[in-house]
């Protein structure tokens, strides 16, 4: 219940008399408040009812809900934009130029050279998040599934701090074996296929932000990795990817990187597959990429 009066309406020396009718006549309680000041013999009474309290309260309550709604619609609106807005790599064919990369942080990288069938990239290091995926494939659906999810549920606060980090992209996939630390989610998902290994492991780009500085998972399928700086041949390809249309793409980019007068293919190199963009993207502007690591011919 609450109490109203007019702060101003009494002087210093006012007395406050609170009076309570003896046998109320309905269920609704009335207090009068009086205030008779030293200074003036009339005497100000303000009465309130109990529903104009509850009423007051209502009131004070929705102003609390609408202000909390305003927030959420215009955080809602700004993670919105970054999909609905997204940014553009620069383009060498039609193809790469209806593909979209949603605005979100990335990695980070400079061009080095261009042909016609690929782009040589120094790629500067981050870190990842990564969990081993079930199966012998690394584009089946159940197995990204359950892969994903178990990296989306670190990222968004499955960690030892609770924290909720924000997406990133790309996602990465690889048969790549990893120990380490764990971070924010990112985009393009990555999925890289080395030789000889039974396992592939779906990866998350971690926000730059939290450097080595991130939180462990609770789950202990997810590792933390960091990835060092390297220099990388890549390919772009829009629409859904699949075992099939990576092999193709990798024996390929191989082929053209034979007659690269600067870089050769680094022994050992696996492919990586990247993934820009969320399952709702429309195929054509889905922005999707297979590196292979390379290094320079006088090294």
């Amino acid at each position: 219940m609450l109490l109203l009066c007019n702060p101003s309406s009494l002087s210093m020396q006012s007395r406050i008399t609170v009076s309570f009718p003896p046998k109320p006549n309905n269920h609704s309680s009335i207090f009068t408040i009086s205030a008779s000041s030293s200074s003036s013999s009339s005497n100000r009474t303000k009465t309130i009812s109990a529903s104009e309290a509850r009423i007051s309260l209502i009131f004070a309550l929705a102003s609390q809900a609408s202000s909390l709604s305003l927030r959420l619609v215009a955080d809602l609106a700004n993670e919105t934009a970054k999909y609905l807005f997204p940014k553009r790599f620069e383009s060498q064919s039609l193809e790469e130029a209806l593909m979209a990369v949603p605005d979100l942080e990335t990695v980070k990288f400079k061009v080095l050279s261009r042909k016609q069938q690929y782009e040589i990239r120094e790629v500067e290091p981050y870190f990842i998040a990564e969990t081993t995926m079930p199966g012998k494939s690394g584009f089946d659906f159940n197995g990204s599934s359950q892969s994903f999810n178990a990296l989306a549920e670190y990222l968004f606060g499955k960690n030892t701090t609770k924290e909720k980090m924000e997406m990133t992209t790309p996602v990465f996939t690889s048969k790549n074996q990893s120990d380490g630390v764990k971070m924010d989610m990112t985009t393009p998902v990555l999925t890289t296929k080395k030789e000889g290994q039974d396992k592939w492991t779906m990866s998350f780009l971690m926000p730059s932000k939290y450097g080595a500085n991130l939180p462990l998972p609770k789950d202990s399928s997810v590792r933390i990795k960091e990835i060092p700086g390297k220099i990388v041949a890549v390919v772009s390809f829009s629409g859904f990817v699949n075992d099939e249309e990576v092999k193709q793409r990798e024996l390929k980019l191989r082929e053209a990187l034979k007659s690269d007068k600067q870089f050769k293919i680094k022994d050992e190199t696996s492919v990586e597959v990247a993934q820009y963009n969320p399952p709702f993207t429309l195929p054509f502007q889905r922005r999707n990429e297979i590196a292979l690591e390379v290094e320079r011919k006088n090294e």
